[in-house]
């Protein structure tokens, strides 16, 4: 069904060229905009893209055209930023104008601009600087959350126990350990591991996003409009947003009936209060619609990306073995196989710390990124863009940049030690996107990564069921994410 309406959107396109008389006629983009392939009408560069490996279409691109080129996804020109350099130019040295979100039309149709992820200007400031103060306050970067999260890491480590060394998908297990951290910060609550509507929610967060990575999200991307005519399970990104809405609303809805006004137990009472505060006030940004979508953006952000990058780094060690043992023994030494690893743990354990920023760089969860747009005409590298161009910061052709890192494409943990094995941080690893509009969770991502992972090896040993080399650790979908492909392991006690 899928590819049946990518054929179908085409060939509605072509007729419609046909029909306007347009035919196959290329366009300049508006002045002052970098060069770039020459766009077709309505298709754009439709043609010289593959939705189903955007960013690889992408680097090509910039290797004909430069580090600044522009594209057209369909007849919206959007300025890619390809490279170290270019993306830390942009985002960092001039991090206020490519501060704004640009379009994501999937993402735009479900959120109207609500919530922290996908707003701009005032609202985004305002909502963002209360994100943070309100999640600070329930433990976000302080030791309230790392002993939440060993705790999350024990129950992790009891269910995986579970197994008694048969085959298992991991997915649900570490996205359930993942999502209950943001959870008990969001909701004040945990859910447990057998809970059905909560693993049906998780269930919805994962079909989504690998509807958003698929061909069919990238198409609805490019072509909102028109994607909207068509049958398709781009259609099930929608019903499943719509059945998200309604689970936070009804937590919303029994916030409103329990709290204590002024006492929050967790962000939704924090957010509530604020719009008591400003009830009043014509131009407030605190509404109940924002308030949801802002819920669905911290416990999107806080699930799924977290838990992928979780998931596929197992599965890089278990095509790895020996970086495996090399982390196995370090773990042994620093920590050894009893009590809780811990955040201090981290710098004696410079190893196991080069390999998750590996992993991370290898994986590049968001290869494009989230769209930024700048918030004036902005002059960058000689070009002028005007206010509100759309911009793509490729995070992955930072991660795969042949000047910042040896032979990018392999998986090599000497990317981040030096000569003498200590741990070596780089410029250029960028997983959350650099400057403004860095994750909101970047802290607590990196904390639960290192603890859930170094849990996980301390009590088990990953085991393949195939060899070692016949795992592919090529993405099942790449569009909004790098999605793994699915597979299982069998863990053992050490």
């Amino acid at each position: 069904m899928e590819m049946e309406s990518a054929t179908l959107l085409l060939l509605l396109m072509m007729m419609m060229m046909a029909l306007l008389g347009w035919g196959l006629r290329g366009r300049g983009g508006p002045d002052g905009l970098p060069p770039g392939p020459l766009p077709l009408p309505l298709l754009g560069n439709l043609l010289q893209l593959d939705p189903t490996r955007l960013y690889q279409s992408l680097i090509k691109l910039g290797n004909q055209f430069g580090p600044v080129f522009t594209v057209y996804l369909g007849p919206r020109p959007c300025v890619v930023l390809n490279g170290y350099e270019a993306v830390r130019d942009a985002l960092v040295l001039q991090g206020d104008q490519f501060s704004g979100r640009g379009d994501l039309p999937v993402f735009n149709r479900f959120t109207r601009g609500n919530g922290i992820a996908f707003s701009n200007g005032e609202k985004w400031r305002v909502l963002r600087s209360f994100a943070l103060m309100s999640l600070k306050n329930f433990g976000l970067g302080q030791r309230s959350i790392e002993a939440r999260i060993q705790e999350e890491a024990s129950c992790l480590g009891q269910e995986l126990a579970k197994t008694d060394g048969a085959p298992f998908d991991p997915q649900d297990l570490i996205c359930n350990a993942v999502s209950n951290i943001i959870c008990a910060v969001v909701f004040g609550q945990r859910y447990g591991y057998d809970d059905s509507d909560f693993l049906t929610l998780l269930g919805l967060f994962n079909d989504n996003f690998r509807l958003m990575s698929s061909r069919c999200g990238e198409l609805y991307n490019i072509f909102p409009d028109l994607m909207d005519l068509l049958p398709g399970p781009h259609r099930r990104i929608f019903s499943n947003f719509e059945k998200l809405r309604v689970f936070i609303s009804e937590r919303v809805r029994q916030h409103r009936e329990t709290r204590q006004p002024g006492q929050p137990r967790d962000f939704i009472d924090c957010f509530l209060d604020q719009m008591d505060k400003e009830k009043e006030d014509p131009l407030t940004n605190f509404h109940s619609e924002t308030l949801v979508m802002t819920t669905h953006n911290l416990f999107f952000g806080g699930t799924e990306t977290t838990s992928t990058t979780l998931r596929y780094t197992l599965l890089i060690l278990l095509k790895y073995p020996d970086v495996a043992e090399r982390v196995y023994a370090e773990i042994d030494e620093v920590m050894g196989r009893s009590g809780a690893p811990c955040l201090a743990h981290r710098v004696r354990m410079p190893y196991t710390n080069a390999v998750l920023h590996e992993a991370q760089r290898f994986i590049t969860v968001l290869p494009t990124g989230l769209p930024r747009a700048v918030t004036q005409d902005t002059r960058f590298r000689g070009y002028l863009l005007p206010k509100g161009t759309n911009v793509i910061p490729l995070l992955v052709s930072v991660h795969r940049d042949p000047t910042q890192f040896k032979d990018p494409d392999a998986f090599n943990p000497e990317n981040f030690l030096d000569e003498k094995g200590a741990f070596r941080n780089s410029d250029a690893f960028m997983p959350f996107a650099p400057g403004k509009r860095i994750c909101l969770g970047a802290g607590l991502a990196r904390m639960e990564v290192f603890l859930f992972f170094t849990s996980i090896l301390q009590r088990f040993r990953l085991c393949p069921l195939v060899p070692p080399d016949a795992i592919d650790l090529t993405p099942r979908y790449t569009g909004l994410g790098n999605v793994p492909p699915p597979y299982k392991l069998r863990v053992l006690a050490r």
